[in-house]
């Protein structure tokens, strides 16, 4: 990638429980805490999960919405679903994370094969929900 290629920076998960919703992300998904501390502390507004160096998950509780005044009706999006985040892994980290939410009774989706995504047909996918019902998917390429 170049400097002037587009990146995703970062997704806003509306979610009841930062810190539960956190927990869920870390131990679950297997993705690092950012400004967990803080937040607790009540230093920052919310905590965020790391999905890789350049994205991360902000974990926004519905109570900022009203803060959120920077865009004409960002406080009406409280609450309103993201259809579905896709999360792309090696096929080493797809299996960990299929084995860490089944652990959990998560539950999951069957697996597909070969559906379409940013780099052709993945080889495999399924799908699972947060605890707040926001819908991920998780896929591999290799």
């Amino acid at each position: 990638m170049t400097e002037h290629t587009p990146r995703l920076d970062h997704v806003v998960l509306w979610v009841r429980d930062p810190v539960a919703a956190a927990g869920f992300y870390t131990e679950a998904v297997g993705l690092e805490a950012v400004r967990l501390a803080e937040y607790a502390a009540g230093e920052a507004p919310f905590p965020s999960v790391r999905v890789n160096d350049e994205t991360i998950l902000d974990l926004m509780p519905p109570a900022m919405a009203e803060r959120m005044t920077m865009l004409p009706g960002a406080p009406e999006s409280a609450g309103h679903p993201v259809n579905h985040v896709c999360l792309s892994l090696p096929g080493a980290g797809f299996e960990a994370l299929l084995g860490r939410l089944r652990e959990r009774s998560v539950p999951v989706s069957d697996v597909s094969y070969d559906s379409f995504g940013a780099r052709g047909p993945a080889r495999r996918s399924f799908y699972f929900r947060d605890p707040d019902g926001n819908v991920f998917e998780a896929r591999h390429y290799d």
